[in-house]
C-alpha cells in the first residue's frame, strides 16, 4: 500500500463513507443481475496501477462473459450489441463503476487520478505518457473520464473505430492525464469529485474546460464531442 499522505487518508476517508452510503443499491443491483444475463454479479479486470503493477478492477457485469473475444475486443461502442439489457443502465447511470471504490479502499486506485487501463489499451498510449502515468495511483474519475464520457459514440462514428481509438483518442486522452499529473493539488482533487457528479447530472455540460485551466488543446478530429 502507497505511504499514507494526504490524499491517501481522504481516499480511505472518502471511500469508507461512499461505500457505506452505497451498500443499500447494492443490495438492489446484486440480485438483479444474479437473475438477468447471465448471472455474473461482478467483472473483475485486469489493469495497469502505480508502477505499472496489475490489479484487479471491479465492476458490476454489463456485458456478456465472452465480450472480450467478440466484436471490438476490450473496446466498447456506442450500442454496443454485446452490453446486457441491465448493463445499459447500469453503465448510463455509472453504478457499473462503483464497486471500484473497493479498489480505492484498498489503495489499487485513488479517487481522483488518471484513468486505470487495460494492458492492451495501456500500450496505445505514447512511451512517454506511461512512463508518467505508472508514477500515480490510477483515479476512480478523473480528466479524462470526465471530457471522454462520450468515448464510445466517437468510435461508433469512426470508420475504424479500432484505430480511431489508437491513433486520435488514446494519445489526446494521455495528454489529459498527464496534465492532471502536472497539476496535482488538494483542489484540483476536490474538483475532479464535485466535477464528476456535475457530469452524471449533466451530461453535456463542459464545466471541465471552466474549472480546469490550461488543458491541451484537442486535434480537430475531437474538438466537437469535447
Amino acid at each position: 500500500m502507497d505511504k499514507l499522505d494526504g490524499t491517501r487518508i481522504a481516499d480511505f476517508v472518502l471511500s469508507t463513507i461512499f461505500i457505506s452510503w452505497v451498500l443499500p443499491l447494492w443490495v438492489i443491483v446484486i440480485p438483479i443481475l444474479r437473475l438477468t444475463g447471465e448471472g455474473e454479479v461482478f467483472y473483475r479486470q485486469p489493469r495497469v496501477g502505480k508502477d505499472g503493477k496489475l490489479f484487479d478492477l471491479l465492476k458490476f457485469a454489463t456485458m456478456l462473459k465472452n465480450s472480450p473475444n467478440i466484436g471490438t475486443g476490450e473496446l466498447t461502442v456506442h450500442n454496443d450489441p454485446r452490453v446486457l439489457p441491465v448493463g445499459r443502465w447500469l453503465r448510463k447511470s455509472k453504478i457499473n463503476e462503483l464497486p471500484q471504490l473497493i479498489n480505492v479502499w484498498l489503495g489499487h486506485m485513488s479517487i481522483a487520478g488518471p484513468r486505470p487501463q487495460t494492458p492492451r489499451c495501456f500500450q496505445a498510449y505514447p512511451e512517454h505518457i506511461q512512463a508518467e502515468l505508472i508514477k500515480v495511483r490510477p483515479g476512480l474519475s478523473g480528466i479524462g473520464p470526465i471530457l471522454f464520457r462520450g468515448e464510445e459514440k466517437m468510435m461508433k462514428d469512426a470508420a475504424d473505430p479500432v484505430a480511431f481509438y489508437d491513433q486520435v483518442i488514446m494519445p489526446y486522452k494521455g495528454e489529459v492525464e498527464r496534465w492532471y499529473i502536472d497539476n496535482r493539488s488538494v483542489k484540483n482533487y476536490f474538483l475532479i469529485i464535485i466535477a464528476t457528479i456535475w457530469i452524471i447530472l449533466f451530461p453535456k455540460s463542459r464545466v471541465a474546460w471552466r474549472w480546469f485551466k490550461g488543458l491541451p488543446t484537442p486535434p480537430d478530429a475531437l474538438a466537437a464531442y469535447l
